[in-house]
């Protein structure tokens, strides 16, 4: 059978999904030796690491950071390339009537100290804090990963914080990171995420996190990837493309998002996912001259930052753009109470601002619970194989390491390695 057609061609594997997932496992299974097609539904890859141009502004698929601590990412993503530029190392929590600064004691030691005179942090958690941290930041990954599960909220009760630093400090911060306030999400995968953020710098690409799958894509073999290449079923050779359309292969690797995959695999268990809006502002005058993520003590959004602070083309020239997420969708009337918190927060008029985006994201991040495994073989039955954040810890870095454990596991399967 000839290969001039690529639809119709033998290939040892088809990866469905350009996400991270995917696109990791297809460059592994390329440097295997293995003939591979990436099939992806969408006109980019990515996923939900999409990036695009609305009004003359650079807006996210919500609102995304980049930490150059992930050791996937530091292997495949040349990080020069993307002209990152890093947040404020902490951030900012209205608390009542004021806008309290919290530092990162390892990185600004004096605006760390100032907390305490500022009335955030008292002495106990200020120690409980550089504990928790040279901990994680030290400890190997594994040794983590293997250590007594909980829920966060105990994980911190007994590591020595007080209820109010809890409710003020890391609760605020954490529900923009595990999309949820209760703080129920694994301790273990809450200290791994503690790790990665005192290892690494949180930072955004120039041209939007879209950048990254983008430079992960340009390393693939000519060829490989398709574009706008919806696989609607599996079969016993391979796959369908738009319901009619063979493609053969000896193995197929799911890396699709939760729902399709799904669809495509229904016996496969796929964790419940949370929901996260993020409104994107246009506005004449920037409300904070800094690139600090600021945060909100009653809850009312989970993270707001001026994106422009960061990357000054990311806004029309003279205007300033600005990011606010909350949990969950946009119901009626969301929208305008954000707006009603943004004023009180960054203590401005927000009535003249303009909206000019906003993006949901229904598949944003697996819910995690104690107990719940952290990683998962991605071999599912003969010749299928699954990857993905839902089938790691739910972040970049997971979804790279799950789509490098499935270029290994079928490449010892096709290779008999």
């Amino acid at each position: 059978m000839s290969d001039r057609n690529p639809y119709r061609a033998r290939w040892d594997v088809v990866v469905v999904g350009a996400g991270p997932a995917g696109l990791a496992c297809a460059q592994d299974l390329l440097t295997a030796g293995l003939r591979v097609r990436l099939l992806e539904a969408g006109d980019r890859p990515g996923g939900r690491m999409r990036t695009d141009l609305v009004s003359g502004c650079t807006v996210d698929r919500g609102f995304q950071v980049f930490n150059t601590a992930y050791p996937q990412v530091r292997r495949r993503v040349p990080l020069r390339r993307l002209r990152l530029r890093p947040f404020t190392p902490g951030f900012l929590v209205r608390d009542g009537d004021r806008l309290r600064r919290f530092a990162d004691p390892t990185r600004v030691p004096r605006q760390a100290a100032a907390g305490l005179t500022d009335g955030l942090a008292g002495p106990r958690d200020l120690a409980a804090l550089a504990a928790l941290t040279g901990w994680d930041a030290l400890a190997p990954a594994a040794l983590l990963r293997r250590g007594r599960d909980t829920t966060t909220r105990r994980a911190l009760s007994g590591a020595g914080f007080t209820d109010a630093f809890v409710e003020r400090f890391f609760r605020p911060f954490l529900s923009g990171v595990f999309l949820e306030e209760d703080l129920e999400t694994s301790s273990r995968f809450f200290h791994l995420v503690w790790r990665s953020m005192a290892r690494g710098t949180l930072s955004l690409p120039a041209d939007g996190i879209g950048a990254v799958p983008g430079l992960l894509a340009a390393r693939l073999r000519p060829g490989a990837l398709a574009l706008e290449s919806p696989v609607t079923a599996l079969t016993d050779e391979g796959v369908l493309m738009d319901g009619d359309r063979p493609v053969a292969a000896r193995a197929v690797v799911v890396a699709a998002g939760p729902g399709a995959a799904a669809r495509l695999l229904p016996r496969l268990p796929v964790p419940p996912y949370r929901t996260v809006t993020t409104y994107y502002h246009l506005t004449a005058h920037s409300p904070l001259r800094e690139p600090t993520l600021v945060t909100d003590a009653r809850g009312r959004f989970a993270g707001s930052c001026v994106m422009s602070e960061l990357h000054p083309a990311h806004a029309p020239r003279g205007c300033a753009l600005v990011a606010t997420s909350v949990l969950g969708g946009d119901i009626g009337g969301r929208e305008t109470a954000v707006r009603a918190a943004l004023a009180e927060c960054y203590e401005t008029d927000t009535s003249g601002w303009d909206l000019v985006a906003t993006r949901t994201v229904e598949e944003a991040l697996p819910v995690m619970p104690p107990g719940l495994p952290l990683s998962r073989r991605s071999r599912v039955g003969p010749g299928r194989y699954v990857c993905g954040d839902h089938r790691a810890t739910g972040s970049v870095q997971g979804a790279l390491a799950s789509g490098a454990r499935a270029a290994r596991e079928v490449a010892a399967d096709l290779t008999g390695g």
